[in-house]
């Protein structure tokens, strides 16, 4: 069975052009699946049977899997026979008729403006970390971008003269732009810290740590975690969480969903709507909260 999911992890990467986290995600949930058949004496993927791949989302459920770990899942199965159905490996797809479980999404968390502010105030510009810890925030919350995007920027993709980035996610591309005093604190940074962080001139990698590598995700979280508990809102704080406060804080300024979808790279409006939707749910609480008749 190894073999078809490194075949699998390939189609990934070389023909559907998966980011490195899409691919670690389903491989994952593939590996896990294979263990579980190997565990009831299924060895060979042209073996795997619907009831095989119910009793799985049976198991996952009597180990209490979320019902969103569940769906995540049913997807990466789904997409693992359809790859080896459509190359003739197998005849008959035996996940075609799994149904997706259904799941509440819940509203992303936001921070306020003030709390924002408070968390870009924290890293200081007294030694190279903090001007490097600087930039990252600021450019975080000037543009929107994911944390997987922010990582993988290289210095090229940086034009500070025009004042904006130019960021990739599969096989997109955006360019987004950049307040002045992100701007600003970029530049104080690719000027004054990266050269002494990374004196290695073939490194393109635009944030690094003090080995001159390019800067990991879990270092980032690391470090967004460590300023958010000195502002006491550690809690509040994901990965995502000044993606999230930008786009939301673009709305309740009047900016339009079809602008903040481009900046984000979302593929579909409605993954826009929901921050649409929190504004609507802010707004609601007011109103029912200081309407002397509500």
């Amino acid at each position: 069975m190894q073999k078809y999911l490194n075949m699998y992890e390939l189609y990934l990467k070389n023909e559907r052009k998966s980011s490195a986290n899409t691919i670690q995600s389903y491989k994952g949930d593939i590996s896990q699946f294979i263990e579980y058949l190997e565990t009831i004496g299924v060895t060979d993927i042209t073996s795997v049977t619907q009831a095989n791949i119910e009793a799985y989302i049976s198991h996952l459920r009597s180990i209490q899997r979320s019902n969103s770990t569940i769906t995540r899942n049913i997807a990466s199965l789904k997409s693992f026979f359809k790859y080896f159905t459509s190359i003739n490996v197998i005849e008959t797809n035996p996940a075609l008729t799994l149904e997706r479980v259904a799941v509440e999404k819940k509203l992303p968390q936001v921070l306020t403006s003030k709390e924002v502010e408070l968390l870009l105030d924290q890293p200081k510009c007294v030694d190279l970390k903090g001007y490097r810890d600087k930039a990252m925030l600021e450019l975080l919350y000037a543009t929107g971008i994911r944390v997987s995007e922010l990582i993988d920027l290289n210095m090229r993709d940086v034009n500070l003269e025009l004042g904006f980035i130019k960021c990739s996610s599969g096989m997109k591309e955006r360019v987004v732009p950049i307040y002045k005093m992100a701007v600003k604190s970029l530049s104080d940074y690719m000027e004054t810290a990266r050269p002494l962080m990374c004196p290695d001139a073939n490194q393109k990698a635009l944030f690094v740590n003090f080995s001159g590598q390019r800067l990991t995700r879990q270092g980032f979280w690391k470090i967004i975690k460590q300023y958010a508990k000195q502002i006491g809102i550690e809690n509040k704080v994901t990965p995502h969480t000044l993606r999230h406060s930008f786009a939301v804080h673009l709305i309740e300024n009047g900016a339009d969903l079809h602008s903040i979808k481009e900046m984000l790279g979302h593929s579909d409006i409605s993954s826009t709507q929901v921050y649409a939707q929190i504004t609507k749910n802010k707004l609601t609480e007011v109103y029912q909260k200081f309407h002397p008749r509500a």
